[in-house]
């Protein structure tokens, strides 16, 4: 799965509310960083994993699930094994009609339903992280010597 700068990029920049699914409370594992990065970049992160249901996260209750959403979501973000991935997607279509992207995480992938997705006019992305691609494109990485692939004057 190859995805064009161009698609990533437009994904981040139009994306506000992000239902990170499968978010943790403690800030050592991916998902917590993840989602705390997108927080601090200034997206809506609304955290939901039954197992930390009530507590606080990132100014937000942890939601049980898609259905404790209130208002839309423009990106579903997926910290879940593949094999969870098909229902979480058809209960997201359902649920937040204006749904822009359903981004799997790196390792996350299931073609049926991303397939699925796309054939609704969703951009599906898997296998990726959006925190590494935010800081990627956004020019975050090349201040630590990395080399984004990313022609840019800035530094």
């Amino acid at each position: 799965m190859t995805y064009s700068d161009d698609l990533l990029k437009s994904v981040l920049t139009r994306t506000k509310r992000v239902a990170v699914v499968g978010v943790s409370v403690n800030p050592v594992r991916p998902s917590y960083f993840v989602a705390r990065y997108l927080h601090l970049k200034g997206f809506v992160v609304l955290p939901v994993n039954p197992q930390y249901a009530g507590q606080m996260l990132f100014g937000r209750p942890v939601l049980a699930g898609l259905q404790d959403i209130d208002g839309a979501v423009d990106m579903l973000d997926i910290f879940r094994r593949s094999e969870a991935v098909p229902p979480l997607v058809a209960e997201a279509m359902d649920l937040f009609p204006a749904l822009q992207t359903i981004w799997m995480q790196i390792g996350v992938i299931h073609a049926q339903a991303a397939d699925h997705a796309e054939a609704r006019g969703i951009t599906v992305i898997q296998n990726r992280c959006p925190k590494i691609e935010y800081q990627r494109l956004f020019g975050e990485l090349r201040r630590g010597g990395f080399n984004t692939g990313v022609i840019s004057s800035r530094l």
